[in-house]
């Protein structure tokens, strides 16, 4: 195969103009990953009053050095918090990502306790779950340092009370499929919260600072009249020498981490794991232009192989049917060494288009590549050309094989992810291993221009029917309402904050997300774990 030729124009007032407008959204991005960091640091003299780490400076020592850190659920909980925009918590009251530690790939989560101490809100359970949901299904050891105050109180529901649950059953998984699970007790962990320690394999316990009880001292008297100091009740002294909770005690926040960095070297993980060195060759096109040439409109064409090219190892690629089903692109390549396939879209999915993608998921399932899905389609075509030519029919192929395929599957958001296009592309319901957007993309089962239209069609279909006047004033109005509540919710800022995927990445780190992601899963698929039939039970 020879390397993609670029067409582009760097220099175009296109390119200029598409940079400038993705870079804002960008810049908006990283604007929201710091608004909790910035917000948790403003409370790090009380940290240091109490002699402890603040929660990011833990994340540091915990992660090798200059080894990279994949964070998952970066913005969620985003407008979904009830707060208004300029004070929701983009990432909640937890840090959650896959990063290193002696070596090992591991899911890390992070209480982030300068943040409404640590309290669990609905986002927090969420992006909870979803971390053992992946350590589950990737083979991670699970790491999880311990602050929190519990469930939030003030914004309590029955519901978030009822499916917290999951957490510790997660955790109970975790234990019995031989992954696993390492606590460090550094602060108070109350209520439920306690179960976090408690479901754990390993306990490390923070002296003088690390707690954790069923019902705090208040409670306690308040339930049973009983009085008792946090230290008696379930200091990590007492948890370590009495109750059993904690196998290790430190002294202090730093030792803590480091006794928890040697259980996992403890642990022989990579022994249980084949080792792999692949060649890779870096892109010949520049992964920085990608900024220049997607158009922040998705209504505004381009060809996606000219950002394929600034992923894919060598900027070299097979393309499956070039000339057939052309708005559907599928490719083979690597990216850092790791063969995949790829399926990518220049516009609506036709039957051929739908056909070709059917078919090519069935080849790299036969030969067990990866597919990685990069989605920006407005849907299926509809029309009756296309009716009459099977659209259905072929689309529910291609769900059948995105749906049944048993390859790893990862998702890129990357621009319109509409309709039915958004199943056929393995979208949030189809479970696929890891699920990351851009900041440009947007999604729904439709446009809100087009909604307010069908429903407008609808409603003078129905007054004809009737023989009465339309009312055009109630017209105007509803399809106002309706263009905004679709398009208020297709933001990917709002689906990224209503946990709709796994992250947000600019868009010009794509191309090593994936080659992270692609080495996670195949760590995963040739690992080794020693499952129990039962989890491990605190003695």
């Amino acid at each position: 195969m020879t390397a993609f030729k670029s067409r582009i124009q760097t220099a175009s007032d296109g390119f200029k103009q598409n940079r400038k407008d993705m870079l804002a959204l960008v810049e908006q991005l990283n604007g929201l990953n710091e608004r909790t960091r910035i917000l948790s640091g403003k409370r790090k003299a009380r940290f240091q009053a109490r002699g402890q780490l603040t929660p990011r400076e833990r994340l540091s020592r915990l992660l090798d050095p200059g080894m990279p850190f994949l964070a998952v659920g970066n913005l969620s909980g985003y407008l979904s918090d009830g707060r208004p925009e300029e004070q929701s918590l983009p990432g909640s009251t937890v840090i959650c990502g896959i990063g290193f530690i002696q070596g090992v790939r591991c899911m890390v989560v992070v209480d982030d306790s300068g943040i409404m101490a640590g309290a669990m809100t609905g986002s927090t359970g969420y992006k909870i779950i979803r971390s053992e949901q992946i350590a589950l299904e990737q083979k991670l050891p699970y790491v999880h340092l311990v602050e929190s105050a519990g469930g939030d109180l003030v914004n309590y529901t029955v519901e978030d009370f009822s499916r917290g649950g999951a957490l510790f059953a997660g955790q109970a998984k975790l234990s019995k499929a031989g992954i696993p699970v390492i606590s460090i007790l550094h602060g108070s962990s109350t209520a439920g919260g306690a179960y976090m320690p408690g479901m754990s394999d390993y306990v490390v316990a923070v002296k003088g600072n690390g707690k954790a009880f069923l019902a705090g001292p208040p409670l306690l008297k308040a339930a049973t009249g009983e009085i008792a100091t946090e230290d008696e009740l379930g200091g990590a002294e007492m948890h370590a020498s009495v109750s059993g909770l904690a196998e290790y005690l430190a002294e202090n926040d730093g030792e803590a981490i480091i006794m928890a960095r040697e259980v996992v070297e403890r642990l022989g993980w990579n022994t249980r794991c084949p080792r792999f060195k692949l060649d890779s060759t870096p892109p010949r096109l520049d992964p920085d232009e990608i900024a220049g040439i997607v158009p922040v409109d998705y209504r505004k064409p381009y060809d996606v192989r000219e950002v394929i090219a600034r992923i894919v190892d060598g900027s070299d690629f097979a393309d499956f049917k070039p000339r057939y089903g052309v708005s559907t692109v599928c490719v083979q390549a690597d990216v850092h060494g790791h063969r995949c396939g790829m399926i990518a879209n220049n516009g609506p999915i036709d039957p051929a288009g739908a056909t070709k993608a059917t078919q090519f998921m069935q080849l790299m399932d036969q030969a067990d590549t990866p597919v990685i899905f990069l989605q920006n389609t407005t849907g299926y075509m509809v029309g009756t050309e296309y009716e009459r030519a099977g659209m259905i029919k072929h689309g529910s192929k291609m769900i059948q094989a995105v749906t049944n395929i048993e390859v790893p599957r990862i998702t890129f958001q990357i621009g319109a992810s509409y309709g039915a296009g958004n199943y056929g592309m393995c979208g949030r319901a189809f479970d696929p291993d890891f699920l990351y957007s851009w900041p440009n993309a947007s999604t729904g089962v439709m446009g809100g221009e087009q909604a307010a239209t069908v429903m407008s069609i609808v409603a003078e279909g129905a007054a004809a029917a009737a023989g009465r006047d339309v009312d055009r004033s109630a017209m105007e109005q509803q399809e106002k309402h309706l263009t905004h509540l679709f398009n208020s919710q297709s933001s990917g800022f709002y689906t990224s904050g209503h946990d709709m995927d796994d992250g947000m990445i600019d868009p010009r780190d794509t191309r090593h997300t994936l080659g992270f992601l692609l080495a996670t899963v195949w760590e995963a698929r040739h690992r080794e774990t020693r499952r129990n039939s039962f989890g491990i039970a605190r003695m």
